[in-house]
């Protein structure tokens, strides 16, 4: 599923209108009727009472068309409309005038006195007051009413998107209106997705509207990344192989104090399916992964405590580099040798990432396409501070562009950029909030590259497993109880869940 941008759903809108020859009005009936649809497949006329704000233009159109609906299906309802200009949209006043011949009229927010008296923690808000199109400040009628409605713990339903909330940029985060639920039209909105405002929106879901397709296909949109997205990319084992056909993944890093890193990545690496894996590391460490994870291979540094010096020796596929290195000098020095010599497709992680935003000249060295998976800290010593979220995409995209690599930035949401694409990734839940969850991933992204997926497939493919390892874990362990190693042991139910088809339902006999 790709993420459209406010001027691209309005073409789509436009272009839709004058190809199905329907009228804008048409187009709204349908978007309303889908919300009302939506609600009363759940609800099934119960009378909790709902509190419909409407706002003046085309979203509040749409909001009097779900009201008009809820009334004649006996809904109980209290319906409102947010009056913050002299300005109202054409089909805002056409259905308005159809609420009216139900003998309903809505109450007008002129001022904070028109707030409604009560509303319980047990009813239904339904905010239909803006959608994709406000560009401006939302004003003190409205900021009133997002403060007064923000504090009612009632359940909150936004239609399109958050009022207050701009599709397509940052705005004063102060006067938005935090949702429990968002019905969207058509295409999910990227503000659903970036941490600074997806915080607006517990859950979200698309509803279709009727749009042409054919007008939804837009080159290098951003795009979500789910199963069916995965499943194409996926490559299977051939019958007559061995372990040679699925590639030699090493693992560099490592220092005194921090050789777990290359234990869970190297696990990872052979638990997501390449056939050998080998471990560069520093003298103290062998012992520790020789006994804790006896399918891999070891070879040392000349470094005791800390690399010293990096020079594997073998053919490998795909290596992954900077895991729980540090950044001594003597790192640093080794590093820089690495990378002037090396040409095996690169992940690059943690200290490795530190180690090139403190040596910038290091980039020109890395292999085109290599993949880095910083974290938010470590991207912002790489790329600089940021504004806001679409800024720092921005970044990123230019950031990429400039040195042709792949960058995984590793969030409650993870996104993978390369150049001017954008995928989102869908997997994965707030059990990956712990140590040694990137150490993982790294092992995963550098394992599918040698089993010959391309570098951005394989990124791709790893970000929505080791999402999946967390989803799959979670009903045994808990949030707080999931540990690194346990991503690592549900690698093969993510693996699994791929293919698991959803469960039939099951017809009920009269």
């Amino acid at each position: 599923m790709i993420i459209l941008t406010t001027e691209q759903l309005y073409k789509a809108h436009h272009d839709t209108i004058e190809k199905q020859q329907i009228s804008e009005l048409e187009l709204i009936e349908r978007a309303g009727l889908q919300v009302f649809n939506w609600i009363h497949s759940r609800m099934q006329g119960s009378q909790v009472k709902i509190h419909l704000f409407n706002g003046i233009g085309n979203n509040g159109a749409v909001g009097l068309v779900l009201a008009r609906h809820l009334l004649i299906n006996g809904y109980n309802i209290d319906n409102y409309v947010v009056n913050f200009s002299k300005k109202r949209t054409s089909a805002f006043l056409a259905n308005y005038d159809r609420v009216k011949e139900l003998k309903s009229w809505p109450v007008l927010i002129t001022e904070t006195d028109n707030f409604p008296k009560e509303i319980g923690d047990d009813d239904i808000i339904i905010d239909a007051i803006f959608g994709i199109g406000l560009n401006k400040d939302t004003g003190g009628l409205v900021n009133s009413l997002f403060t007064f409605l923000n504090s009612i713990k009632a359940f909150k339903l936004a239609i399109d998107i958050p009022s207050g909330l701009h599709a397509d940029k940052t705005v004063d985060l102060n006067h938005v209106l935090k949702v429990n639920y968002t019905l969207t039209f058509q295409s999910p909105k990227l503000v659903f997705f970036l941490p600074e405002t997806a915080v607006f929106t517990e859950q979200w879901e698309v509803l279709d509207i009727g749009l042409e397709q054919s007008l939804l296909q837009v080159e290098d949109a951003p795009q979500l990344i789910s199963k069916h997205e995965v499943l194409p990319l996926y490559r299977m084992r051939e019958k007559f192989s061995n372990k040679f056909s699925y590639g030699h993944a090493l693992m560099i890093g490592g220092s005194f104090g921090k050789i777990g890193a290359m234990h869970l990545s190297s696990k990872a690496a052979l638990k997501t399916g390449c056939g050998l894996v080998s471990a560069y590391m520093p003298k103290c460490g062998v012992t520790i992964l020789q006994s804790s994870f006896a399918e891999a291979m070891v070879q040392v540094g000349s470094g005791d405590e800390l690399l010293a010096d990096i020079t594997p020796k073998g053919n490998f596929n795909a290596i992954g580099f900077g895991m729980g290195m540090g950044t001594a000098s003597e790192t640093v020095d080794g590093v820089t040798a690495f990378l002037k010599e090396n040409k095996v497709p690169l992940v690059i992680d943690a200290d490795g990432l530190n180690i090139l935003s403190q040596n910038t000249e290091l980039l020109k060295s890395i292999p085109e396409e290599s993949v880095l998976t910083p974290h938010k800290r470590e991207l912002e010593r790489l790329i600089g501070s940021w504004n806001n979220d679409f800024e720092m995409l921005q970044k990123v995209c230019l950031f990429s562009e400039e040195h042709n690599c792949i960058v995984v930035i590793k969030d409650a949401v993870t996104f993978t950029v390369y150049k001017t694409k954008v995928f989102i990734n869908t997997s994965g839940n707030p059990a990956l909030a712990t140590a040694g969850s990137g150490d993982v991933l790294t092992g995963m992204v550098a394992s599918l590259i040698a089993q010959g997926y391309t570098n951005l497939d394989a990124a791709i493919v790893a970000v929505y497993l080791h999402g999946r390892t967390a989803d799959v874990a979670v009903e045994e362990t808990g949030y707080q109880s999931f540990v690194a190693s346990d991503s690592i042991n549900n690698i093969g139910k993510a693996y699994l869940d791929m293919f698991k088809k959803p469960e039939a339902q099951v017809e009920e006999v009269q």
